[in-house]
C-alpha cells in the first residue's frame, strides 16, 4: 500500500508541474495536495517544517499567478475586459501548445479591450501584450515555486528515509 501512495503522490506532482504551464490544471495546488495526502497517510515521511515551507511556496505561486497577469495587463493600460478576454484566450489557446497559449492570451485581451472597453486598436494591443507578458512571467514564477516545493519535498522525504535507515524511526 505504501508503494501505491508514493506512486500516486509522484504522479500528482508530475501533473502539478504540467499544470504550472496549462491554465486549466491547478499546478502548485496539485503539488500541495500530494504533499498533504502523503503527510496524512504516511506522516513519518515528511516533516511539519517541510509541509509548512511547501505551503508557503504554494501561497507565493498563487499570489504570483494573480499578480503578474494583473500587473502586466494594468501596466500597459488594460482593465477588467482585458483580463476576462485574456482568460478566455488562454483557455482557447492552451489546445495549441505554448505559442498558442500566449497568442490566445494576447488576442483575448485585445478583443476584450477592443469590444468590451471600446478602446483603440493600439490601446487594446498594448493591453494584450501586457496580459501575455504577465502570463509568461506568472508561468515562470509558478514553475520556480513548483520546483522549490518539489525540492523541499524530496529533501524531507530523503531525510525521513535516512532516519528510518539509521533506526531513528
Amino acid at each position: 500500500m505504501e508503494i501505491a501512495i508514493w506512486t500516486f503522490v509522484f504522479l500528482l506532482m508530475l501533473v502539478g508541474l504540467v499544470g504550472c504551464v496549462l491554465p486549466l490544471l491547478p499546478g502548485t495546488t496539485l503539488i500541495l495536495a500530494a504533499v498533504l495526502l502523503q503527510k496524512g497517510l504516511l506522516p513519518d515521511t515528511l516533516t511539519g517544517l517541510a509541509v509548512g515551507g511547501i505551503a508557503a511556496f504554494w501561497l507565493a505561486s498563487v499570489l504570483a499567478d494573480l499578480g503578474c497577469t494583473l500587473v502586466g495587463t494594468k501596466m500597459l493600460g488594460g482593465g477588467k475586459w482585458g483580463m476576462a478576454g485574456a482568460t478566455g484566450g488562454a483557455l482557447a489557446g492552451m489546445f495549441f501548445s505554448l505559442p498558442g497559449l500566449l497568442l490566445g492570451t494576447l488576442l483575448g485581451a485585445f478583443v476584450g479591450e477592443k469590444w468590451g472597453a471600446r478602446k483603440t486598436d493600439e490601446a487594446a494591443l498594448r493591453a494584450g501584450a501586457g496580459a501575455a507578458l504577465g502570463f509568461l512571467v506568472s508561468g515562470v514564477a509558478k514553475l520556480a515555486c513548483a520546483g522549490a516545493m518539489i525540492a523541499i519535498y524530496a529533501l524531507s522525504a530523503l531525510g525521513a528515509a535516512d532516519r528510518v535507515a539509521a533506526g531513528g524511526g
